[in-house]
Parts: C-alpha cells; sequence; structure tokens
C-alpha cells in the first residue's frame, strides 16, 4: 500500500479520508477529518498507475512558445517627436497620461526605461507602437544528435 501525505498537516498514513472542509474536498489523516464532512475515501494509485499517468503526460507535451514583449531601442525618440508633433510640452502630456512631468522627461532623455505597462501607456495615448512581441519556441530534443552542444560536450572539449 502507498503511504500519502494528509493534504491539511502532511502527515503520512496510509489510510485517508476525502472530507469537504470549507467547500473543498481534501484527502486527510484520520486526526484531520474531524474538521469536515467525510464524503468518500479517496482514490488508490498504485505505482504502475503513476508510470502510466506520466507517460501520457510526457507525450502530450508539445513545444511550447513564449511571447516577450520588448521596448524599442530608439523609444526615447519617439516618444519625443510624437509628443511634438501633437503639439504638447512635456508639463501638459503628463497630465494627460496622469504622470509625473520628471518621469516623462526622464523617459525622452534615456534616463528611465519605462516598464512594458507605462509604455502600452504612452502608446496608447500617443497613437505609436513603442513594444515589440518576440516569439521564443522551446522544442525538447528527442534524439541524441542535435545541433547545438551539451554539458558532457563541454566538459569533453574542455579536456
Amino acid at each position: 500500500m502507498i503511504k500519502i501525505n494528509c493534504d491539511l498537516c502532511g502527515k503520512v498514513e496510509e489510510n485517508l479520508t476525502r472530507v469537504l472542509i470549507e467547500g473543498v474536498e481534501l484527502d486527510v489523516c484520520s486526526a484531520c477529518s474531524r474538521f469536515g464532512k467525510a464524503v468518500s475515501a479517496p482514490k488508490r494509485f498504485g505505482k504502475e498507475d503513476f508510470l502510466r499517468y506520466r507517460a501520457k503526460q510526457i507525450q502530450r507535451q508539445e513545444p511550447t512558445e513564449e511571447k516577450i514583449e520588448l521596448l524599442l531601442e530608439d523609444y526615447a525618440d519617439i516618444i519625443k517627436r510624437k509628443r511634438e508633433s501633437m503639439g504638447l510640452t512635456q508639463k501638459d502630456f503628463a497630465i494627460k497620461v496622469n504622470e509625473k512631468e520628471s518621469v516623462i522627461h526622464k523617459i525622452e532623455t534615456s534616463a528611465l526605461y519605462p516598464p512594458i505597462w507605462l509604455a502600452k501607456k504612452l502608446e496608447k495615448a500617443l497613437g505609436i507602437k513603442l513594444i515589440e512581441e518576440h516569439t521564443e519556441g522551446h522544442k525538447l530534443s528527442k534524439s541524441k544528435n542535435s545541433d547545438g552542444l551539451t554539458l558532457g560536450d563541454f566538459i569533453k572539449l574542455k579536456k
């Protein structure tokens, strides 16, 4: 029989009870079962069940794509040119976007790299594009003949 941890206190026990505690079903030990209403016995899985489940998880894993938002390198010039073309002073623009004038000044002089949320706010106010979205794909390599170096290859090269 596989021993399982109590969801409430963490105690390792063979026989847990499924209990409803504050609207949540938990598998708890006999001591913690008094805190709720018994629902049923928890499902028991053997080692083979776990290995089958894990194998299916690995098979289902697909390459993931990560989206990264990056600010354009010349963001300061873009913001300044657009603000000036709209006929706004730094003070007027700061009031429009509900930021301090000093923040706008620092952004326009590249003294402050604005966080993404602020860059999006400036994009919307000025009607410009400051953020580029990059996609990076991560694929699991199933073959040993990959193009990149492994840690083992690096160690071999050092010798």
